[in-house]
């Protein structure tokens, strides 16, 4: 039997197997890196496709690999390894995770949301969730101290469950379909608070901005804060269907006899639907935009610009992983 041709070393695997230019391109590749399925792989099938993507980078190619194995590989390795730093993310903290652990804690602060303990519990959990998230996949490869981050988690997650208490706190004359989306506001008001404190460190320092083919060029403050805007965007627009499509659906399902029949369905109803809302707003609200962004030098520092002229006169835009 005659083996298949050896694959070529020139596939490039730095970047996704669809084109990122598309929001299609986009959808597809967050497709695959959200896919839930990836948390089920062992630590086996993790080190061996971080093997095949890294021997392949190097020049190696392992014999009968094919392209298809070759784009699977780099898939599992870029769902279990931060893009800068190669570490091993936290289980939690992968974008993989996003599914199954946004629709039980959505689900339940969508759940009981009417008695202010609940509210403080559900949003703590929802915040803390949302500290790891942020920390696992924050751009950049610069250390951050054991006390930054747990000042960034104190003041990210008091900011977030007091803005949830007193958006809660204005409902109170509201009607009770109102009252139902204080979830929402409070995630997207503390989504805008928790992302940019527990990714302080980049704001402060920068993050690295290269070059097309990846050279390192420096590191720029304006290109971390335009990859925390995006990430906010993306963030806030994943919240949209999952807490504001239930509430109407709940507020109809509960008048009716059955769910007063069995109200103890009420919590794994509502989960289900967050869970089916999620699974398609999470990788197309990650698709708005590219994980690989870009800016124009001239929009970066002043210094920034000055280093980067001296190296490449000529070069107009740069690259930074915005994170997600």
């Amino acid at each position: 039997q005659k083996m298949p041709p050896s694959l070529p070393a020139t596939i490039n695997i730095r970047e996704p197997r669809w084109d990122q230019s598309t929001f299609q391109g986009r959808a597809k590749h967050f497709f695959m890196v959200t896919d839930p399925r990836n948390l089920l792989l062992s630590g086996a099938t993790l080190e061996e496709a971080r093997r095949v993507v890294e021997d392949y980078r190097a020049g190696t190619v392992h014999p009968g690999l094919t392209e298809d194995q070759l784009w699977r590989a780099k898939y599992i390795y870029d769902s279990a390894f931060h893009p800068d730093t190669g570490e091993k993310m936290i289980l939690v903290g992968r974008m993989s995770a996003q599914v199954p652990m946004n629709m039980t804690i959505t689900g339940c602060m969508l759940t009981f949301y009417r008695t202010t303990p609940a509210v403080l519990f559900w949003q703590w959990v929802n915040q803390s969730f949302n500290a790891i998230v942020n920390y696992t996949n924050r751009s950049g490869d610069a250390p951050i101290t054991p006390s930054q981050l747990g000042t960034a988690y104190v003041s990210a997650t008091t900011g977030a469950v007091v803005t949830a208490l007193g958006l809660k706190s204005l409902t109170k004359r509201l009607p009770a379909i109102i009252g139902r989306f204080v979830p929402f506001a409070a995630v997207a008001a503390a989504n805008c608070i928790n992302i940019p404190l527990m990714r302080q460190r980049e704001l402060s320092l920068g993050i690295p901005v290269t070059d097309e083919n990846g050279n390192r060029l420096g590191e720029s403050t304006a290109a971390a804060q335009k990859a925390i805007f995006q990430v906010v965007v993306s963030r806030v627009g994943m919240a949209v269907p999952a807490m504001a499509i239930p509430p109407v659906i709940m507020n109809v399902l509960e008048k009716r006899a059955f769910l007063k029949r069995y109200p103890y369905l009420n919590a794994p109803l509502q989960v289900g639907l967050v869970g089916l809302c999620l699974v398609f707003a999470t990788p197309l609200c990650c698709a708005l935009f590219p994980q690989k962004s870009s800016m124009a030098v001239s929009s970066l520092e002043p210094e920034v610009q000055d280093q980067i002229r001296k190296k490449d006169p000529w070069l107009e835009t740069v690259y930074f992983n915005k994170g997600l």
